[in-house]
Order: C-alpha cells, then structure tokens, then sequence
C-alpha cells in the first residue's frame, strides 16, 4: 500500500458550511468538525448525532453514490440483527464548490474493534455470523459492480501471487498460497448475494461487548458471499471463529468456506505489503497469516 493519497479538493470548515446551508439549511449551524480523514473520504460531526461524509478525491466519489444507493435496503436487512448501518439521511448534490455527491449519516457510537484485542471479540462473534446472514440475501441486477471484490478468484490470480512473493518467512507464504490455491481450486460461487466488500475489524464499531455498527460500504457490491466471511480470520481468534462459524449452521456450503479461506490468505498478503505509514494494517495481515497457518 502507498502512502494516502493527498486531498484532490479542499475540504474545511467554511466549504462544509456552505453546501450545508444549501441542501440541509435547518442543519448548518449545527457545531461541526473534522472527524477523521481516509484515503476515499472525510467524516466531519455535525451536531450530536450526525456526520458529513465527503470523498476527497475523485476515484472515491462512485463509492458514496454506490453507498447512496446500496444502504437503505441493507439498513433494513441488519437492523433484524442489531446491527446499525451509516444510512444516509441526506443526499447531497454537488454543486459550483464542490464537485461531487456527498451525504449526511448518523454517527455510530462504538470503537472500532481493530482496537480491540481479538480474545475480547469473540462475545459478538455469532451476532456477526447473524449479520452477515441477514446481509447476503439476493441482490438486484444493477447492484453497485466491482471489480476486485466478490469476484471469482481466478480473476485475482495473477495479483494475489505477485502479492505473495517476498512478503515474509517461507513457512507464512507456503500456508497463504497453500490456502489461496485451495480456494481457487473450490467450486465457484452459485450465489448472488449483498456483499459488503471490505469486511475487516477496522469496519465493526463494538460498544459493551457487542457489534454496534458496519461502516465503510464504498466497496459494496453483488458476488460471493465468501469474500465477506474471510473476515472471521481477520476479525477473531480460534474460539471466535468457532462461534462465528457456529452460528452460520448450514448457511454457506464447504466450497464457500474454501474460497473464504482463500480470500483471506489474499487479504493477509495485500495487508502485509502496507508501507511503515499503516502499522496497523500491517500488522493486521501478520495476525491473519498466523490464525490461517494455526488452524490448517
């Protein structure tokens, strides 16, 4: 992963303002701030309970369309699970200061649980299973498309090996193409499901021991539901695995499970090429290689 790239607009106080008094007028004198800044996006408070989500560069601005058009249905879905979404309550159109499609969502509560140990996740484990159950449910055909996630994996061969070549001690890259041969190997999806896209402990807000929230749905698309829970090796330990995979029951065949589990080599490969400027997604993919190579 290269460094974040920079802002391809500016984005502050007084531009936030303005579009705020333009599409949602009862809202912009709300008290505001910058939140947190990511590759794709800016989150800013606004007020107690809501947040301005606004891409800052222009490969992101589909995504928070894709997001727009996505999240009311899947807000629906996980809400039988306990489980809350960043739905937006406004969508907002861009105009001469600004270029692109923005919104307003709630603000979750929680933390985000990659900063959380992984022992301490296995209490919301099952309740992730049963997300994920209400989650991948037939998609519509003009459900956002991707390229890279949900895909069959014969369409990620070629990057995912490159990915795998130099990325630590022999033993870890035999266990990670081991498991990724494996999966490509498995029968292909039969399933058009929901698919968050970039299931990782980074994108589950936990409060007092349970899931609170799925956040980050720029990824969202149709395809194999395998890709969504190759993040049980991501999130959890053995024993959370265990109750992540108990809960599921007969949901997803053995082939879905294969292709996960080669979905998650994948992921701990992309992970462990992170540059020094993101030590917890490196780290990250150090501690999926090592729940995928302690439970082969």
């Amino acid at each position: 992963m290269a460094h974040s790239p920079a802002s391809e607009v500016v984005l502050d106080e007084a531009t936030v303002r303005a579009l705020l008094h333009r599409s949602a007028p009862d809202l912009a004198d709300l008290p505001l701030r910058r939140a947190a800044a990511g590759w794709d996006n800016e989150l800013w408070r606004l007020g107690a309970d809501l947040a301005v989500r606004m891409p800052r560069r222009e490969a992101a601005a589909r995504l928070i369309a894709h997001e727009q058009q996505a999240l009311p249905a899947i807000a629906r879905a996980l809400a039988a699970a306990g489980v809350r979404v960043p739905e937006p309550v406004l969508v907002g159109a861009p105009d001469g200061s600004y270029p692109w499609n923005w919104s307003i969502v709630p603000w979750l509560p929680g933390i985000p649980a990659i900063e959380t140990p992984r022992a301490e996740r296995t209490a919301w484990a099952a309740q992730l299973a049963r997300a994920l159950r209400h989650l991948h449910r037939p998609a519509p055909a003009d459900a956002p498309p991707n390229p890279v996630r949900g895909v069959p994996l014969a369409q990620r061969d070629r990057a995912i090996r490159a990915r795998l070549d130099g990325i630590g001690p022999v033993r870890v890259v035999e266990c990670l193409r081991a498991a990724w041969d494996a999966g490509l190997a498995a029968p292909a999806a039969t399933e058009r499901v929901w698919t968050h896209g970039d299931l990782h402990p980074g994108n589950l807000l936990v409060a007092d021991g349970r899931l609170r929230a799925m956040i980050d749905f720029g990824d969202v698309t149709a395809g194999d539901p395998a890709y969504d829970i190759a993040g049980m090796w991501l999130a959890f330990d053995a024993d959370g695995r265990h109750a992540f995979r108990t809960e599921t029951g007969d949901r997803y065949d053995a082939a879905t499970w294969t292709r996960a589990r080669g979905w998650a080599a994948a992921l701990a490969a992309i992970l462990l090429h992170a540059s020094d400027d993101l030590p917890t997604f490196r780290a990250l993919g150090a501690s999926t290689a090592a729940e995928l190579m302690a439970d082969r």
